[in-house]
């Protein structure tokens, strides 16, 4: 990709019809946060990034809401180091390092994490106020240690 291709947002239009695709959900056009009826739509998404050298995570975390009006969590490239008791949080905090700043302001478990490996998807209820959700966390409940987390940014 170049430059002119970063700029007109056409890596956002290939990554929205791959990540659809994979969802099993295809796409006539292009769709943003604004969308098109009958389309699916990014609402936010965001970069794994781990804690330390020993947890850590990669590739991405979408939110996205299909046309039906569910909404998902999909990860993407998804790795995170194996460990016992591991769920999938939303957090109000940006970028929770501890269990603490997971939990500051607004925090929802999710879902125990279905695989350390692999693209999946997590359903998120009908009545969930996304707006005070700013990240989306990997978290042991067992020893209480964050693994990683991806702040969640609307796509342009």
């Amino acid at each position: 990709m170049n430059q002119q291709d970063l700029g007109s947002g056409r890596v956002w239009r290939v990554f929205m019809v791959a990540a659809f695709l994979a969802l099993g959900w295809g796409l006539s056009g292009a769709s943003t946060a604004v969308g098109q009826p009958g389309q699916p739509v990014i609402l936010a998404i965001g970069q794994w990034q781990g804690i330390d050298s020993f947890h850590q995570t990669q590739g991405k975390a979408i939110l996205v809401r299909v046309p039906d009006g569910r909404r998902f969590i999909r990860f993407e490239d998804f790795r995170v180091t194996n460990g016992p008791d591991l769920y999938v949080y939303l957090s109000g905090h940006p970028s929770p390092r501890t269990g603490a700043q997971l939990h500051e302001g607004a925090a929802f478990e999710v879902a125990r994490l279905k695989g350390n490996i692999g693209s999946q998807n997590y359903e998120l209820p009908a009545d969930l106020d996304l707006s005070k959700f700013k990240s989306v966390a990997i978290y042991c409940k067992r020893f209480s240690v964050m693994f990683g987390s991806a702040q969640l940014i609307t796509p342009p």
